[in-house]
């Protein structure tokens, strides 16, 4: 005797309208990511939710020619890449992606692996940090029709969308604060000059220099090299200097962690001895001893601009990056600086 079977059918599309009480053409928006009126896009999602609705992502690939995946190629998960891995993996599930991520250590081999990896996986876009490395061997993936966003980094001239914050106008910012409190002895510990951000810091570093009349210092300017350890050997190059600075900006939190602990290791207090500010603001600088004043970078804002160059270029159908987003990154006041006496 045959059994009847009793497993329930599967909640499809047409009944998520149903219950949603929009066209099916409205759900299908929602789940390929497409923008639709918030208020639908919230009514859906409860009724996916209630009906435990589940797309059949290899049938849609197939039809729509896109996998609902996007890749994420860091060149190290951590702090600032971890937090914005995060954020855009929420934002992502929200358009019905999902965020697969690549380390690639700055390795060129293991960069070639990553491109291999989401362009075999047929990734619908993918993330990058614009690390110069990646420049020739990133462009035959554009011209073969990989939709890229860069963030952090820039290459010049590929195809490829962009969201930066505006790391010249806040680290200018950032200095001019110093300026402000009347040091004018004000050293940099700037990173690899390669990179777009490197050069963007130590530019805002030179307007805030040149808006208050105050000279450069050739020997105020340290390559820090974005490390810890050459954080460290800067602070202690700067230190030994015949005349100190009066006043520092470490231009990434793992320089500037570098640095303070030189400062601790010699017993040397902030902000009387030596005032510091970083860009990058991480938990340690909130709990440190004084805190550490910082550029906070607004990781949830590049995030969320990151979701919707995607969504217009995804719904667009349109391959070539266009629109560069930049964004501004507040100052967090803390207590690492002092105005110097007159």
């Amino acid at each position: 005797m045959t059994e009847i079977s009793t497993k329930p059918r599967p909640a499809t599309i047409v009944d998520v309208a149903r219950e949603a009480g929009v066209a099916v053409g409205t759900v299908s928006r929602y789940i390929n990511g497409l923008p639709i009126r918030g208020g639908n896009r919230e009514r859906i999602a409860k009724v996916i939710d209630d009906l435990g609705y589940r797309r059949n992502s290899a049938a849609a690939s197939i039809k729509t020619k896109t996998t609902h995946i996007v890749g994420m190629l860091v060149p190290a998960v951590s702090e600032f890449h971890a937090a914005l891995l995060d954020q855009l993996a929420r934002r992502m599930r929200q358009t019905g992606r999902a965020v697969v991520c690549f380390c690639h250590d700055t390795e060129p081999e293991a960069i070639v692996d990553g491109l291999e990896f989401f362009a075999g996986h047929r990734v619908d876009a993918v993330v990058m940090d614009g690390n110069e490395e990646l420049r020739q061997r990133l462009a035959p993936y554009i011209e073969q029709g990989m939709l890229v966003v860069l963030y952090d980094n820039d290459l010049p001239n590929l195809a490829a969308d962009r969201v930066f914050v505006d790391n010249r106008r806040s680290s200018r910012r950032l200095v001019d604060h110093l300026l402000d409190l009347g040091h004018e002895r004000v050293a940099i510990i700037h990173g690899n000059l390669r990179d777009s951000v490197g050069r963007d810091r130590l530019e805002g570093y030179r307007d805030a220099l040149k808006a208050h009349g105050v000279r450069e210092y050739p020997e105020l300017v340290m390559d820090g090299g974005w490390s810890d350890q050459r954080g460290y050997s800067s602070m202690g190059d700067l230190m030994s200097l015949p005349e100190p600075p009066t006043a520092v900006f470490g231009a990434n939190y793992n320089m500037s962690i570098g640095a303070l602990r030189w400062l601790r290791e010699h017993d040397m207090t902030i902000p009387d001895d030596i005032s510091l500010v970083s860009f990058d603001d991480v938990p340690a600088f909130s709990v440190h001893q004084p805190g550490i004043t910082a550029v906070g970078q607004p990781v949830e804002k590049i995030a969320e601009s990151i979701v919707s160059v995607l969504a217009e270029r995804l719904g667009q159908n349109d391959p070539l990056g266009k629109r560069t987003v930049r964004i501004d990154a507040n100052i967090i006041l803390r207590g690492s600086t002092r105005r110097l006496s007159p």
